[in-house]
């Protein structure tokens, strides 16, 4: 319990192509040989970050959540990273928490995009999630959720009830609501100054590891991403940073770092108080 090790997956992606991502990505994860317990992938890691969810869309029965549930039982990791889904007639854009025994969780990203008309095409979600493994507490977030600092705030706030996925147990007001903030995205070069500072600042201010998992290369609109994928320390020092190139990285966390940091500089016991009202679905 005092470790937790993580994969990032940065690469390029064929455009709007399912079989030719699934098929790169497949190769890339078998042919990790690091021990590791979580393999982050990016945001649309089988379209790219496309606007025509009536085209590529799939239900969580589909071929892509069955691709992850397989190879996440066979490589014993943890799987996640988000893809287009249908579900109740409305198009999502959902971080896929695939646990090695087929038990997943999902995050519907909260913050969609408008300039780019991802607000036209998605439905946000209105919950965020914080999943459990080994006594580690992780926050899942998608890309332009990371402008958004209450949404990533550490709070008493509990987390959800979805299968496979563990409320945080009470533990009073100081009692920090995660240790690992996990945001994937398809992040541009020309904004990448915006992605590195606010991932550092998101890492200070909650007192947490932070993972920022980005793809590389040029999409079919011809948005450049340099990646910068990066692991940065609760301090707000990285860890891990790979601008340009494809990318396979394997880190170790280490939960004492973690609470020696918390418990020298207990920043969040004088944090403001307050409360995310969530929307009812519409």
């Amino acid at each position: 319990m005092s470790s937790l090790t993580i994969t990032t997956i940065q690469t390029d992606l064929s455009w709007e192509d399912k079989p030719a991502n699934l098929a790169m990505f497949d190769r890339k994860i078998r042919a990790i040989t690091e021990r590791t317990e979580i393999v982050l992938l990016p945001e649309m890691f089988s379209t790219g970050f496309s606007m025509q969810p009536e085209k590529f869309a799939e239900t969580m029965d589909g071929p892509t959540v069955s691709w992850m549930k397989q190879l996440s039982a066979e490589k014993k990791v943890i799987l996640a990273g988000s893809l287009i889904i249908e579900a109740a007639g409305k198009y999502y854009n959902r971080l896929v928490w695939m646990l090695p025994n087929g038990q997943h969780g999902f995050y519907d990203k909260r913050h969609l995009f408008a300039f780019a008309g991802e607000d036209q095409c998605y439905t946000a979600g209105n919950r965020r999630l914080i999943a459990s493994v080994k006594g580690w507490k992780i926050q899942l977030q998608v890309c332009y959720d990371l402008r958004f600092p209450v949404w990533a705030r550490q709070s008493p706030a509990a987390g959800s009830h979805l299968p496979g996925i563990k409320q945080r147990e009470e533990g009073g007001e100081n009692t920090p609501e995660y240790d690992v903030l996990i945001n994937v995205a398809n992040w541009p070069e020309r904004r990448n100054h915006a992605w590195k500072t606010l991932l550092a600042a998101r890492a200070i201010e909650n007192q947490c590891y932070v993972a920022g998992v980005n793809r590389v290369g040029t999409d079919g609109l011809g948005n450049y991403h340099s990646g910068d994928t990066m692991v940065i320390g609760p301090m707000g020092n990285i860890l891990y940073q790979k601008a340009h190139e494809e990318d396979i990285h394997t880190i170790t966390l280490q939960k004492p770092d973690l609470d020696e940091v918390r418990g020298k500089l207990p920043f969040l016991r004088d944090a403001d108080s307050f409360t995310i009202i969530k929307e009812e679905p519409s």
